[in-house]
């Protein structure tokens, strides 16, 4: 005979409703409590229906994700552990990629709410937030990164401004004075960007310094190909004056993908990183560990993102009717120093 929810509880030591709560993540529960339910569920094999309880409530048990790039190894790394995290609760996430298209959004928002699924988790780099938080809109939506929702939806995010800020100083604090930023997007509504761009702004002028236009290196997109554009772009226009030290002497990307691409035409154009050309990019994504010389990077908690932002979602689904506040949640990061930067081995 299968295992039924109060054979748990009664193993546990704790209520049904404790261990329906832990089985569909439909509020929180204290670590210690859920790890012993944990326990007693593994033992005694206990298996939900799923299927049955999602039909009960009215529900599919699908999520939406939407990302802007799949291909991207952030939006790719993020992803998965947002799937991983899903499993725990027995959702299946369904994923779509937007290219930051304003109607790429739509059409996944106005698919959410024709119930598709039971909820969105979505990163928006094209709608604004009355577009993203329309009341009328029945199913939960989450949003990730920089777009302020004004108090109108649960935001999960990481400090822009203070994590360039950071690696900016990091550059500063090594003796570096002419720091490029590469990564500006004015043609794009994305938050992301002009974020990252106060941050290395406010740190130059904490130094004393006053941001020069010509070491803001504007890119179309946030890959590979664009940081090796932006940092010939600049070493180019250096190369045209007759000031020797005309030439940047380290980078600010405002991604990994754009930092590799940039280290990628400093070793072709002979440039010695880090004694010439520091580099410091963002996301800690794999790929920086294995450069040469190992990336600096700002790491963002990617996996405490995609909880908080599936915690987010069980709140909203499961408790509708909940007058609690949109959640403007700030993830933290730190600064990974690698020799990239001339200090650190990797």
């Amino acid at each position: 005979m299968s295992s039924r929810l109060k054979d748990v509880a009664a193993l546990a030591g704790v209520s049904t409703r404790t261990v329906s709560n832990v089985v569909s993540g439909s509020a929180s529960v204290a670590e210690e409590t859920r790890a012993r339910v944990q326990a007693a569920l593994d033992e005694l094999g206990y298996r939900p229906n799923v299927a049955a309880r999602n039909l009960r409530a009215g529900r599919t048990g699908l999520i939406g994700l939407a990302i802007p790039e799949l291909y991207s190894p952030y939006f790719g790394e993020l992803a998965s552990l947002i799937v991983h995290a899903a499993q725990d609760r027995s959702w299946t996430v369904v994923i779509d990629q937007t290219f930051g298209d304003p109607e790429a959004e739509q059409r996944l928002l106005d698919g959410a709410g024709g119930r598709l699924v039971d909820g969105l988790i979505i990163s928006p780099w094209a709608l604004g937030p009355e577009e993203l938080t329309d009341r009328s809109r029945d199913v939960p939506v989450v949003l990730l990164g920089e777009r302020q929702p004004h108090g109108l939806a649960d935001r999960v995010a990481v400090d822009n401004v203070l994590a360039a800020d950071e690696a900016t100083t990091h550059l500063l604090e090594s003796g570096r004075r002419r720091i490029a930023a590469i990564g500006p997007q004015p043609h794009l509504r994305n938050e992301t960007a002009r974020q990252r761009l106060e941050g290395y702004r406010r740190a130059i002028e904490r130094a004393g310094l006053r941001p020069d236009p010509a070491l803001e290196q504007p890119v179309t997109t946030l890959h590979r190909k664009d940081g090796a554009e932006a940092m010939t772009a600049l070493l180019d226009a250096a190369a045209r004056t007759d000031d020797a030290d005309a030439r940047p002497d380290a980078v600010f990307a405002f991604t990994d993908e754009l930092a590799l691409g940039a280290l990628h035409i400093a070793h072709a154009r002979g440039l010695s990183v880090p004694g010439e050309l520091a580099v410091v990019g963002f996301d800690g994504i794999e790929d920086g560990q294995y450069a040469n010389p190992p990336l600096t990077t700002v790491v963002p908690d990617k996996r405490q993102i995609a909880e908080r932002a599936l915690q987010c979602l069980a709140d909203r689904i499961y408790s509708p009717a909940s007058n609690v506040a949109p959640l403007d949640i700030v993830i933290p990061h730190h600064l990974e120093v690698r020799a990239s930067s001339g200090r650190g081995t990797g």
